[in-house]
C-alpha cells in the first residue's frame, strides 16, 4: 500500500456538496492499495502512521505522534497514487488493486487506525471527493509498505 501523510491544522472532505468527514489538528492520509497487497500491508501502515512522530514537542522538535497530541486522521482513498508515469504523458494505473480489493483494504486500514485509538474520519471510496486541508509546516511524507 502507498500513503501520502500530511500534517494538518484542519481537513475536510465533501461529496455532492456535503461534508462527510472533518478533522481539526491531525493527519490527512491519502491511501492506495496496490495489486498483491493484503491486510499485512494495511496493518504495517496503520501502526507506522499512528506512531509517526511528526508533530512538534515543547521545544519545536518533531517528536510527537498523532496519538500524543490527541489528534485525528482523515483517511481518503486515492488510487492515483499507483500512477505509472515513466512512459508517455498519460499516467497508467494498472498496478492499483481492483476496486473491490482496494475498497476492502481501504476500509480495513481505516478500521485498524481506529483500533489503535486514533479518531478516524473517512472519505467515500470511489466517489468524486473535494478535499480541503490546511497543511501545517508544510509536512508531507510518502510511505510505501513494499519498502519496509
Amino acid at each position: 500500500m502507498r500513503a501520502v501523510i500530511q500534517r494538518v491544522s484542519e481537513a475536510s472532505v465533501t461529496v455532492d456538496q456535503e461534508v462527510i468527514g472533518k478533522i481539526d489538528e491531525g493527519l490527512l492520509v491519502l491511501v492506495c492499495a496496490m495489486q498483491g497487497d493484503d491486510e499485512a500491508q494495511a496493518d504495517y501502515l496503520a501502526k507506522k502512521i499512528a506512531k509517526l512522530r511528526i508533530f512538534q514537542d515543547e521545544v519545536g522538535k518533531m517528536n510527537r505522534s498523532v496519538t500524543d497530541i490527541a489528534g485525528a486522521v482523515l483517511v481518503i482513498s486515492q488510487f492515483t497514487l499507483a500512477a505509472e508515469t515513466h512512459r508517455g504523458n498519460r499516467p497508467g494505473f494498472s498496478t492499483a488493486a481492483s476496486p473491490t480489493e482496494g475498497n476492502a483494504l481501504y476500509t480495513y486500514f481505516a478500521d485498524q487506525l481506529a483500533s489503535l485509538g486514533v479518531p478516524v474520519q473517512r472519505g467515500s471510496f470511489g466517489a468524486d471527493m473535494k478535499v480541503r486541508l490546511l497543511n501545517d509546516g508544510p509536512v508531507t511524507i510518502w510511505m510505501d509498505s513494499a519498502e519496509r
